[in-house]
């Protein structure tokens, strides 16, 4: 069998989708546990920010029913030209992401509120710290770093744009060759992952690819004037765990380690999961108690 014998279907039961009109910005592309009135609007709010070639589904399939039932009205956004994201004729930029995630919130009324960025989506989360103070009350990183800056890194990011090409002219080709290097080349979760890869721009992956070889907060970041706390994947492979320690030690924030690799999110709930939940637990009670 092949994969197109089998539909593209996910694996559980997704949150509901719905599309929401940012003014002056477009729409975008969300999964939201609260439409049809289906979460307690009380409930506390936490954007879920994903990364680098993944979409708001693949990075986190995994994690959605365990937010939702630990009391969190989830929402997670497909950020520009991923997947269902934003088109937009503009090259994509990271600062461009951080201010669709919060003007949904802001167009929600739901800012400010939690926000969990993993890998690129932390760089992100960084941003809308940065740049968005109004629409943030607290923040989550997980396996994601203040830079990539590394020369043997650089000269990786200087390949997106033969990538890009490769992507455009033989997205299949290239999206199989990927899914067979991680192991997941059959059966009808392969199928449903190559499907979601498909949904990308060529061209907005490559210059997301360029944007983060460009990301350095270092200059700026500091004690952030938010709660924080990072989720530490301490068998990353992607992203080294001593990158991680560097933006713990720069943030000066509470650490929670889980024993993943970088692409386990989606598949390692029961290791994931829990110290998740427990980071943003934290955050949200110290943001709670600085508005007591």
């Amino acid at each position: 069998m092949t994969l197109s014998d089998f539909p593209p279907e996910p694996p559980v039961e997704l949150p509901p989708s719905r599309t929401v009109h940012v003014k002056g910005r477009g729409e975008f592309f969300l999964r939201d546990t609260g439409v049809n009135g289906a979460g307690d609007s009380e409930q506390p709010a936490v954007m879920l920010l994903h990364g680098w070639m993944a979409t708001a589904d693949l990075n986190w399939v995994g994690v959605y029913r365990d937010l939702a039932a630990a009391g969190y009205r989830v929402l997670a956004i497909d950020h520009r030209g991923h997947g269902r994201g934003l088109r937009s004729l503009v090259p994509f930029s990271l600062s461009d992401c951080a201010a669709d995630a919060a003007g949904v919130l802001r167009t929600l009324g739901l800012a400010p509120a939690l926000i969990a960025g993993y890998s690129m989506g932390g760089a992100i989360a960084q941003l809308i710290a940065r740049e968005q103070p109004d629409a943030v009350s607290g923040v989550v990183l997980s396996a994601t770093a203040q830079h990539w800056q590394e020369p043997g890194v650089r000269r990786y990011w200087r390949t997106m744009g033969a990538i890009g090409v490769g992507l455009a002219l033989f997205p299949a080709q290239l999206w199989g060759w990927g899914l067979r290097r991680n192991r997941l080349a059959d059966g009808p979760q392969a199928a449903w992952v190559e499907s979601e890869l498909m949904r990308h721009s060529a061209r907005d992956v490559a210059e997301a690819g360029r944007e983060l070889g460009r990301f350095d907060s270092r200059p700026w970041l500091r004690p952030l004037d938010v709660p924080c706390a990072v989720v530490l994947t301490s068998e990353d492979d992607l992203v080294p765990p001593h990158k991680q320690r560097e933006l713990v030690a720069a943030l000066q924030a509470e650490v929670f380690e889980t024993p993943i690799r970088h692409l386990q999110v989606s598949t390692a709930g029961a290791t994931y999961n829990r110290p998740l939940v427990a980071a943003l637990d934290a955050v949200r009670d110290a943001a709670q108690a600085r508005t007591a």
